[in-house]
């Protein structure tokens, strides 16, 4: 295992100074995609506004926000579309935001989403930044920036704010701040349910870091760092177990309680088998074969740069991280549009399309970034346009 690293702690202006250049690339890329997705939606006769803030589940999210949980949606083939599928930390923000300004609740939505995008960014530059320097930190944040799926960033989702939550309780890892970690990863848990990937990658530093320090002499070692080690452990799956053992309080269910209500929406994890066919089922007939060689090189896109991440010698807790986020994506049972989106937080796999960026000439990489950059704010105009959701 790569070994954590403790640096010194630079000051708040010089952090910001270093973040800089990342965010306002960043920034940029975001509004070149929202002033794509305006266009097109005038042209189309739509509103971006909507799309963004009370469409899918940004819809659901805002009426956690104004109804609290109970809300519940039955279909005619039986299945029960149930708000509880939907974990409380962003409407608990929303709600908050609409109390404290004039704003509704799907546009505090926005707000959250916005401000935790850019937290995002932050927390992938420093952990890029951390491990292989302030160079390919940069490219690792316009990399996640330009995904296809990229505009999900802009929109009243949690995937911005749980990746921040996450970034920052990685990076919080790195440095062995065991307590921080796990607070970050309570409040990752009470973001998604990919929540546990963030508990197990604190849990696996954490022991690593106990067994290196059983060779440690106790003078050289830091103070109490058992105590603060033992601590985030037990605060990093908090936030999952609680809001998952009340779903089960709530429904009479007990601990499968919230696996009834995924249930309900079709969805649970069933180790890639549903997704499988799915993919097979491209190839049965010539108009969807297309579509079946750009998903099965797609999956092995995620594969490759998954083995390369771990050739390249990523701390092991970025390797955990992002290995449970791609198996809980890749194996959930349905949605299978939404797997780029899902698999938009597992942005340790972005790190080697970062590094051979940041080896290359800056010109030579601003415009490979540049060109994404407008392909993806296209694409992302055109899915919300289109069928959706993201």
């Amino acid at each position: 295992m790569t070994d954590l690293v403790t640096r010194p702690v630079p000051a708040p202006t010089d952090t910001l100074r270093r973040a800089a250049p990342a965010l306002v690339g960043y920034a940029a890329v975001r509004a070149l995609g929202l002033v794509v997705l305006a266009v097109w939606s005038a042209a189309r006769g739509t509103s971006p506004h909507t799309l963004l803030s009370a469409r899918w589940d940004a819809l659901w999210y805002s009426r956690v926000a104004a109804l609290g949980y109970g809300y519940e949606v039955r279909l005619p083939n039986g299945d029960v579309h149930s708000n509880l599928a939907f974990f409380p930390l962003l409407p608990w923000l929303e709600r908050l935001g609409s109390a404290l300004t004039p704003l509704s609740y799907a546009d505090a939505g926005l707000a959250v989403s916005t401000l935790a995008s850019l937290a995002a960014a932050w927390g992938i530059l420093a952990v890029a930044d951390h491990v292989y320097g302030r160079r390919v930190g940069v490219c690792a944040v316009l990399v996640w920036a330009v995904l296809p799926v990229g505009i999900v960033q802009s929109m009243a989702y949690s995937e911005s704010l749980f990746t921040a939550l996450a970034a920052w309780a990685l990076y919080a890892v790195l440095r062995e701040r065991w307590v921080s970690a796990g607070v970050l990863a309570s409040l990752a848990g009470l973001t998604r349910p990919v929540g546990a990937a963030v508990v197990a990658a604190v849990w696996v530093a954490a022991i690593h870091s106990a067994v290196r320090d059983r060779g440690t002499p106790p003078a050289e070692r830091p103070p109490r760092a058992s105590v603060r080690r033992v601590l985030g452990m037990l605060l990093a799956p908090v936030g999952a177990a609680g809001y998952v053992l009340w779903v089960g309080h709530r429904t009479g269910r007990g601990p499968l309680g919230y696996l009834d209500v995924q249930a309900g929406w079709r969805n649970g994890f069933d180790g890639g088998y549903a997704f499988a066919r799915f993919a097979a089922a491209r190839f049965t007939s010539l108009a969807s074969v297309p579509a079946g060689v750009g998903l099965v090189a797609g999956i092995a896109l995620i594969v490759w740069l998954y083995v390369v991440c771990v050739r390249q010698g990523q701390p092991v807790p970025l390797l955990v991280y992002a290995g449970v986020v791609t198996a809980l994506a890749l194996g959930a049972a349905s949605y299978f549009g939404s797997k780029p989106r899902l698999l938009m937080p597992a942005f340790p796999l972005l790190l080697p399309l970062a590094r051979a960026l940041a080896r290359g000439r800056p010109s030579r990489s601003a415009a490979v970034l540049g060109g994404v950059a407008v392909a993806s704010a296209v694409y992302g105009a055109f899915w919300l346009n289109g069928s959706g959701p993201p």
